[in-house]
């Protein structure tokens, strides 16, 4: 029998179930849309706008696919139905 250890707090879940699957829908139609709309591009404002759709839809899906952010762990921010009890 094997018995785990802690779990590193950067890989511990913190999101609930349904923002996780919110943050991956969301995150997959923002990568999505920012790579056709950069097919598109006709400013250089337009690209870097576009980029930055882009790098947040990944961001939202790394932290949905994973179900840890990073932000509410800095803040002390765990959704009460995740909490631990004494």
């Amino acid at each position: 029998m094997t018995t785990h250890a802690h779990i590193p707090t950067w890989r511990a879940v913190n999101i609930t179930p349904g923002e996780r699957g919110g943050r991956v829908l969301i995150g997959l139609a923002a990568v999505i849309a920012g790579v056709v709309l950069l097919t598109r591009a006709g400013s250089v404002l337009a690209i870097l706008l576009e980029l930055l759709l882009v790098a947040a839809g990944l961001d939202l899906l790394v932290t949905g696919a994973t179900g840890h952010c990073p932000l509410d762990q800095k803040l002390g921010h765990l959704p009460k139905t995740l909490e631990r009890p004494r």
